[in-house]
Formats: structure tokens, C-alpha cells, sequence
């Protein structure tokens, strides 16, 4: 069986391979590719994988980049294409015709795409005639995001632009049409494929909306290697110390944990908030003040206006080592986006057996049980989003930034509050998250996926 893997990314280990920087993107990505390879024996798949490069390693545009390598005992064949990934919102008709060379010599029994936030997606899908062998694997959905972007924002926050946002073309108004336009790439996408991989009722919900005759196959992803190799202790920890995955555009809700932060510091004077990733705020040089966003302002004014001063730290990129090691040195771990399908982040931090608080949003509440493995609280609703609105309809002032900051802020009080249901809540994270994230079980069920596209009539 020949599978083609169509990839956001080039893999770490073709990078390394290429003396290329690798991404510290989608790590997990890598961890399947070597179950795959050292089992090729016993799966009889080979292997390919096909990701944007840049023009040193192909002649023109037009080219592709074709290498084979030896990684994880197996054998690897690499295809390059040119896209370019700085303009996702932009369609370029080219890559259908790069990708089509690419199956053309390839010629895969079954093409899985990771994703459907790039341009390659949607080339691929118009591209690969078969589509009963195209299976398009969801991580989120941009269009749906788009309709959370502004995530309880004012209106003068929203409509502000800097003289970053004016030169770059990236307003906070920009980044969210953005996101629509690779929205209808993206459904457009879906409605070609004639399968579907996902992980919670939310993405099921929207992408059999969009293509009821697509098969959707259930399919859990597995996590970044590190992450099943240790265990927090509170002990260990710092006292109230508060962790963020992300925090670099409005969706990740790092303004939510602002609001909230003054009426947690009531409770626990000591409470802190690091943030992975390069900070928003920066304002020391003349440099940072011509690249900060209307977004950074914002964040900012918030920070002074309520105190916060040394109460945030923005940790700059982490490789998935230093993640990990935040994740344990941290008293809670907070996912308070205004929207995801199932982030990592928090299968990482459940797998570890950390507190976890996180908004109940998207399909956030399939991989974590309120009560069970943590607390979830009731975050941003779009009532542009239908999955939001289905049993009834989206009451307005419950999208306030007051009111959600408000339930963020008595969760994780509510969690440092008492020691015997925090200690539960860890345990049975972390039992719920080696089954969903269950690295051998994941790899059967994709090669089983992988049969069904190929051999069932």
C-alpha cells in the first residue's frame, strides 16, 4: 500500500537530513512517521511525504523536490513543492499542478492530508482524481474559528491598527478575514474529499455538515514523545503558578486570563502567569514599539490598568523539552481559547497528571470530562456557529469579557481550593489521556483507516 502524507510542514527528520532548521510545530507528526517506518514490515505501506519548501532546494517554482532517505529504520520518499506559506489566504492555481506531479510519480493507493489551514489542501483535493482515496485529516477548522476571532474584544480594540498592522496589512479586522478566506478553502476542501479523520463531536458535527456523503473515520492523535515519560508532582512545582500554551492572537484568550487575574491574586497573592511564546507587550526599545500590534496595546493597557506588573511572563518559542518542563513546574495549566477542536496542549498537560482548568468550547469537551478530569467553564459562544447554538440560542451578555474572566477566575480558584479534588482530578486526567493519546492503538487505527479507503468496496 503507498500512502501520501501532504504535510503543513517538512518533517524534523527530513530537516535534519537536509541541514534545514526544523519546526517545533505538530511534534507528534514525527512520532507517527516512526511507528509507520520501523513497522513498514509488518504494515507493507510505504511511505511518502509532500510539505511546502523553500526556492534554494528546487530550480523554479514550477519544480518539485524529490529525495529519498533512510529515518527510523524505514525508508522515506521526500517531495518538496513551492507555496508560499506567509499568504495562506491567497489560492495559488500552481499547486495543483506541482501536487499533480508529485502523485503522478508517487502514485498512492491513499493520499492523507494533515490539516485544512493551507492552500495545499484544497490543490490537492481538486488535483487527485480519486477521491474515494483522498482522506483529509482535521485539526481545526479556520472558517469556524473565524466567527470566535474577536473573542469579547471592545469594539475600539477590534478596530484599532498600529503602524505594525497598517504596514504589514494585518489588523486585528484583516487577520479575521483572513481566516474566513481560508475558511472557503477549506470547506471547499471538505465537500471534495471522500474521507474525513477526527477526534470530537465538534469537527464530526461541521464537516459531515459540509460533505454528509464523506466517510468520517475516528481517528485520536498521538502526543509528542517526551510527554509519556514523566509525571507531575505538586511538590515539585511552583505554588500557583499558572501556565499558558499560547497567548499570540486573540482566539487563545490571553485577555480573559488578564480580567480574571485580579480576583485570583485576591485569593492568592503569589498567582503568576508565564506564557510560551514571544511576548505581545514588549515596549523597551524603539524597535518593539514599531512592531507591536492594536492587540499588544491592548494587552498592555490591561496590564497596567489592573497592576499586573511581574504577574506575566511571555517565555519566547519552546522546543518540546523546555514545553515540558514548564508543564511541571507549574501549578495549573489553562486553556482559555475562545475556540478549539482539541488542542494538544491540554492532551500534554493531562497526560502529565496536572491540574487542568480549561473553557468548554469547540470539541474541548470530548478529550476532557468536566468533574472528572478538571474543570471547564462555560467560555466564548459564536452565534455565527452553528454546533454553538444547536440546542439553544447563544445568550449575548454570557459572552462578556467580564462574565467569562469571572468563571475563569473561580475555576482556578475553585482548583487550588481544595487539595483532595485537585489530587483526583490529576489522576484521572491523566488515565483519560493515555487512552486517548495511546500511541499504539492510534497507529492501528490509522492503518486500519488506511485498509478500509484501499480495500472495502
Amino acid at each position: 500500500m503507498r500512502v501520501l502524507w501532504l504535510c503543513n510542514f517538512m518533517l524534523p527528520v527530513v530537516a535534519e537530513h537536509l541541514g534545514k532548521e526544523a519546526t517545533n510545530k505538530e511534534g507528534w507528526l514525527s512520532g507517527l512517521a516512526a511507528q509507520v517506518l520501523e513497522r513498514a514490515g509488518e504494515n507493507d505501506i510505504t511511505l511518502a511525504a509532500a510539505f511546502p519548501v523553500g526556492e534554494d532546494l528546487l530550480e523554479n517554482k514550477e519544480d518539485i523536490f524529490e529525495k529519498t532517505i533512510s529515518a527510523y529504520e524505514g525508508t522515506l520518499c521526500c517531495y518538496g513543492f513551492y507555496e508560499n506559506t506567509d499568504r495562506p489566504e491567497q489560492y495559488d492555481e500552481a499547486l495543483e499542478t506541482r501536487l499533480k506531479k508529485i502523485t503522478d510519480r508517487f502514485q498512492p493507493d491513499v493520499v492523507h492530508c494533515f490539516g485544512t489551514e493551507y492552500p495545499h489542501t484544497l490543490a490537492m483535493c481538486r488535483s487527485f482524481p480519486r477521491k474515494d482515496r483522498l482522506l483529509v485529516g482535521i485539526q481545526g477548522l479556520v472558517s469556524v474559528y473565524a466567527n470566535a476571532y474577536f473573542a469579547s474584544l471592545p469594539k475600539e480594540t477590534v478596530h484599532s491598527v498600529t503602524l505594525r498592522d497598517f504596514l504589514k496589512k494585518d489588523s486585528l479586522v484583516r487577520q479575521q478575514q483572513k481566516f474566513e478566506e481560508r475558511g472557503r478553502m477549506e470547506t471547499e476542501a471538505v465537500r471534495l474529499a471522500g474521507n474525513v479523520t477526527g477526534r470530537t463531536e465538534w469537527d464530526r458535527f461541521y464537516t459531515e455538515k459540509w460533505n454528509p456523503k464523506a466517510v468520517y473515520h475516528m481517528m485520536n492523535e498521538t502526543l509528542r514523545p517526551a510527554f509519556y515519560t514523566d509525571i507531575w508532582q505538586e511538590e515539585r512545582c511552583v505554588p500557583h503558578s499558572i501556565f499558558l500554551s499560547q497567548g499570540d492572537y486573540p482566539i487563545k484568550g490571553l485577555h480573559y486570563v488578564l480580567e480574571a487575574l485580579p480576583a485570583i491574586l485576591e485569593k492568592y497573592p503569589d498567582a503568576t502567569v508565564s506564557v510560551a511564546g514571544n511576548s505581545l507587550v514588549r515596549y523597551e526599545t524603539f524597535k518593539d514599539k514599531l512592531k507591536i500590534s492594536a492587540y499588544g496595546v491592548y494587552l498592555r493597557k490591561m496590564i497596567a490598568d489592573r497592576h499586573l506588573e511581574g504577574k506575566i511572563t511571555f517565555l519566547g518559542r519552546l522546543n518540546g523539552e523546555a514545553m515540558k518542563e514548564q508543564y511541571l513546574k507549574s501549578h495549573l495549566f489553562l486553556c482559555c481559547s475562545s475556540i478549539e477542536n482539541s488542542p494538544n496542549s491540554l492532551g500534554e498537560a493531562m497526560l502529565l497528571g496536572m491540574p487542568c482548568v480549561s473553557a468548554d468550547v469547540g470539541g474541548i469537551p470530548t478529550i476532557f470530562t468536566d468533574g472528572r478530569d478538571g474543570i471547564l467553564y462555560q467560555g466564548f459562544q459564536s452565534e455565527k456557529n452553528e454546533f454553538d447554538s444547536r440546542y439553544s440560542p447563544v445568550k449575548t451578555e454570557e459572552n462578556t469579557l467580564e462574565n467569562i474572566s469571572r468563571r475563569l477566575s473561580d475555576a482556578v480558584i475553585a482548583m487550588w481550593s481544595d487539595h483532595d479534588k485537585r489530587k483526583e482530578y490529576c489522576e484521572n486526567a491523566r488515565e483519560h489521556a493515555k487512552k486517548t493519546h495511546d500511541g499504539a492503538e492510534n497507529y492501528r487505527r490509522m492503518t486500519e483507516i488506511y485498509a478500509e479507503i484501499c480495500f472495502c468496496v
